[in-house]
Protein backbone atom coordinates (compact mmCIF):
# COMPACT_ATOMS: atom_id res chain seq x y z
CA UNK A 1 0.00 0.00 0.00
CA UNK A 2 1.70 3.17 -1.19
CA UNK A 3 0.68 6.71 -0.31
CA UNK A 4 1.12 9.54 -2.73
CA UNK A 5 2.40 12.96 -1.71
CA UNK A 6 -1.09 14.40 -2.07
CA UNK A 7 -2.59 11.80 0.30
CA UNK A 8 0.13 12.43 2.91
CA UNK A 9 -0.43 16.21 2.65
CA UNK A 10 -4.17 15.71 3.16
CA UNK A 11 -3.60 13.53 6.24
CA UNK A 12 -1.13 16.10 7.65
CA UNK A 13 -3.64 18.90 7.04
CA UNK A 14 -6.39 17.03 8.89
CA UNK A 15 -4.05 16.34 11.82
CA UNK A 16 -3.09 20.03 12.01
CA UNK A 17 -6.77 21.03 12.00
CA UNK A 18 -7.60 18.56 14.77
CA UNK A 19 -4.71 19.23 17.13
CA UNK A 20 -3.26 22.60 16.18
CA UNK A 21 0.34 23.51 15.49
CA UNK A 22 1.29 24.31 19.10
CA UNK A 23 0.24 20.91 20.40
CA UNK A 24 1.99 19.18 17.49
CA UNK A 25 5.24 21.01 18.33
CA UNK A 26 4.96 19.87 21.94
CA UNK A 27 4.32 16.29 20.88
CA UNK A 28 7.25 16.42 18.46
CA UNK A 29 9.55 17.71 21.21
CA UNK A 30 8.35 15.03 23.60
CA UNK A 31 8.93 12.27 21.06
CA UNK A 32 12.41 13.64 20.25
CA UNK A 33 13.31 13.78 23.95
CA UNK A 34 12.08 10.22 24.45
CA UNK A 35 14.18 8.98 21.54
CA UNK A 36 17.29 10.79 22.86
CA UNK A 37 16.86 9.36 26.36
CA UNK A 38 16.29 5.88 24.94
CA UNK A 39 19.49 6.10 22.90
CA UNK A 40 21.52 7.32 25.87
CA UNK A 41 20.12 4.51 28.02
CA UNK A 42 21.08 1.98 25.35
CA UNK A 43 24.64 3.36 25.28
CA UNK A 44 24.87 3.15 29.08
CA UNK A 45 23.56 -0.41 28.98
CA UNK A 46 26.21 -1.40 26.46
CA UNK A 47 28.93 0.10 28.65
CA UNK A 48 27.78 -1.91 31.65
CA UNK A 49 27.63 -5.18 29.71
CA UNK A 50 31.27 -4.77 28.64
CA UNK A 51 32.41 -5.15 32.25
CA UNK A 52 33.52 -8.62 33.24
CA UNK A 53 30.56 -10.93 33.83
CA UNK A 54 32.37 -12.55 36.77
CA UNK A 55 31.82 -9.47 38.91
CA UNK A 56 29.13 -10.44 41.37
CA UNK A 57 27.78 -8.45 44.21
CA UNK A 58 28.88 -10.05 47.45
CA UNK A 59 26.74 -9.49 50.48
CA UNK A 60 28.65 -9.72 53.70
CA UNK A 61 26.87 -11.09 56.69
CA UNK A 62 26.70 -13.87 59.22
CA UNK A 63 26.29 -17.38 57.88
CA UNK A 64 23.39 -19.39 59.29
CA UNK A 65 22.53 -23.07 59.27
CA UNK A 66 20.21 -24.30 56.56
CA UNK A 67 16.68 -25.12 57.67
CA UNK A 68 17.26 -28.85 57.15
CA UNK A 69 19.95 -28.92 59.85
CA UNK A 70 18.01 -26.99 62.45
CA UNK A 71 15.48 -29.78 63.09
CA UNK A 72 16.78 -33.19 64.03
CA UNK A 73 14.37 -36.03 64.61
CA UNK A 74 15.03 -38.83 67.01
CA UNK A 75 14.35 -42.35 65.92
CA UNK A 76 12.03 -44.34 68.21
CA UNK A 77 13.15 -47.88 68.84
CA UNK A 78 9.99 -49.34 70.39
CA UNK A 79 7.28 -48.72 67.83
CA UNK A 80 4.37 -51.21 67.89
Amino acid sequence: MHFSVMQLALILGIIILLFGTKKLRNVGGDVGGAIRSFRSAMKEGQGESEESPDDEKIIEGEATKPASESYKFKKKDNVK
